[in-house]
């Protein structure tokens, strides 16, 4: 009994210490978002391209900005060649904005961003319709690195009760 008393203990310890950081977007920021087609696969696929395909210059402009008034410059320098990359990459018609541009209300891991008009960079292709790829600009908190699909979570609370259960 007592040996289950001591994993309860543990299990509520680490919860209590394990509590993730959440990442909040400060209200001075620019946002990045690709909008696929539809949500058909292949739609989906196009929008993955053009997200793997813009990666270069979205971390061009995050290196190069160190205040928003950089980074909104670096955009406005970049989106020729952006326009320039994604008409390659597909036949849909496309639209490129940068302005004030409409988010609906997402919650992403534990976290609730409320729908609104955010300064942002929006790529719609076709008719806009699908999922869509997001992240942000400035400050730079765009995280596009294909390794990250082969990462492998644990859970250390698992591998505690798994241990005393063996044990027990």
């Amino acid at each position: 009994m007592k040996k289950y008393l001591v994993l309860i203990a543990i299990i509520i310890t680490i919860l209590c210490i394990n509590k993730k950081e959440e990442i909040i977007i400060p209200d001075n920021s620019i946002r990045f978002r690709v909008i696929a087609n539809s949500n058909t696969i292949e739609d989906q696929l196009v929008k993955k391209q053009i997200v793997n395909t813009l990666k270069e210059e979205i971390i061009e402009i995050e290196s190069k900005s160190n205040t928003i008034e950089e980074s909104r410059d670096n955009i406005n320098k970049s989106i020729k060649e952006i326009e320039k990359k994604v008409n390659k990459e597909t036949n849909n018609n496309i639209k490129i904005d940068y302005g004030y541009n409409y988010f609906p209300r997402k919650v992403y891991r534990g976290v609730i961003y409320n729908e609104g008009m955010y300064e942002s960079l929006v790529i719609t292709l076709g008719e806009g319709k699908g999922n869509n790829f997001w992240c942000v600009l400035f400050p730079p908190l765009c995280n596009i690195d294909e390794k990250e699909e082969n990462i492998e979570y644990t859970s250390l609370v698992k591998e505690i009760i798994n241990k005393y259960a063996k044990k027990a």
